[in-house]
């Protein structure tokens, strides 16, 4: 159990949420776990599948309390949200906010800023903790060219240039990344970034991971009441999440890109669990999903301090805070998005 920004999130699989007088009550096989003040909240999330009783439902509803309901897995099922407070107001300020150039600029620029500041931060812990195993002065150009590109991201004055600066950036990022795979090098050799279908065993599991990431995202927003449909860096397609594409890009390196090299580095899946269609797609087999899944929960429960709020929250809660976050400033509680800096 959880208590964020005001939004309580019960991570247990097995709990039951219950009403006792103006409070609501956490039980766990019948085991109370956790109990606060109704009147201290503005959103339940809860992850697991026995539900809520009638009466918190009720309560929540009449004190504009939303209650959301995910998976285990944090696929978004339901939200419940009372008479009077909805989505209404918030999703009309997003939608005004996208079609705002100067704002809508901004918020792209802050999530592409998040993307490249963290890359730079894994190349830079790279040279500091595999100089020997690492060329070391390539890594560091290429960490001094990102350095390099956050002066002109924050500068630019468009999308199409910010688009740009981002390509350019993701090139010089993945043209190293081959150095940060430092065990299995000749089954996971990585030559640059290739989607639709992956083409090698490295950018199979890139793609797998990106994919966990960014229905995380979109469950993220769901819950917070934003339309995952509808961003700022990414442009708009039918069935697209592009607000979800636009948040995952703060988290790539840090999360999913440090999770694919962990799995590669630690050898916790080879070769093996792979195979190659006639196409030249690279699949992975079913064992290989399964301890994907499983190492990436186990990695979602670890623990770190925000950078911004200065909490400690687990990784598979750093989506969700961003969503908040997000919302938070287009509702006019913050002077701007505050993308993750990871120090």
């Amino acid at each position: 159990m959880k208590k964020l920004l005001n939004t309580l999130y019960v991570t247990s699989e097995n709990g039951y949420l219950a009403l006792d007088g103006e409070n609501i009550v956490v039980l766990d096989n019948e085991r109370e776990v956790g109990r606060l003040p109704l009147h201290n909240l503005e959103g339940i999330v809860s992850f697991g599948y026995r539900g809520t009783s009638p009466a918190l439902m009720g309560a929540c509803a009449e004190r504009n309390i939303s209650l959301c309901y995910l998976t285990p897995q944090g696929k978004f099922l339901a939200r419940v949200t009372g008479g009077i407070k909805g989505n209404v107001i918030l999703r009309k300020q997003q939608y005004d906010s996208t079609r705002d150039k100067e704002a809508s600029l901004e918020i792209a620029r802050n999530c592409i800023t998040g993307k490249i500041h963290n890359a730079r931060w894994i190349l830079e812990r790279a040279t500091r903790d595999h100089s020997m195993q690492i060329d070391v002065e390539k890594v560091k150009m290429s960490s001094g060219y990102l350095k390099n590109s956050l002066v002109n991201v924050r500068n630019c004055q468009s999308k199409e240039q910010l688009r740009g600066f981002e390509g350019e950036a993701a090139k010089i990022y993945f043209g190293v990344f081959n150095e940060l795979i430092l065990q299995q090098k000749k089954d996971f050799n990585f030559q640059g970034r290739n989607r639709r279908p992956p083409l090698d065993n490295v950018n199979a599991l890139l793609s797998f991971v990106y994919t966990l990431l960014t229905n995380t995202f979109t469950s993220a927003l769901e819950t917070v009441g934003l339309d995952p449909y509808v961003g700022y860096f990414h442009t708009e397609r039918p069935g697209r999440v592009s607000l979800s594409l636009d948040l995952i890009e703060e988290l790539r390196p840090v999360l999913a890109e440090r999770f694919v090299l962990s799995l590669i580095n630690k050898k916790m899946i080879t070769k093996k669990n792979f195979k190659k269609k006639e196409n030249g797609a690279i699949l992975m087999d079913d064992a290989a999903r399964k301890i994907v899944l499983t190492e990436w929960q186990n990695k979602k429960k670890e623990v770190i301090t925000h950078p911004f709020l200065k909490e400690k929250v687990e990784w598979g809660m750093v989506p969700y805070v961003q969503a908040m976050l997000l919302a938070r400033y287009l509702r006019g509680d913050l002077d701007g998005y505050p993308p993750f800096l990871w120090k």
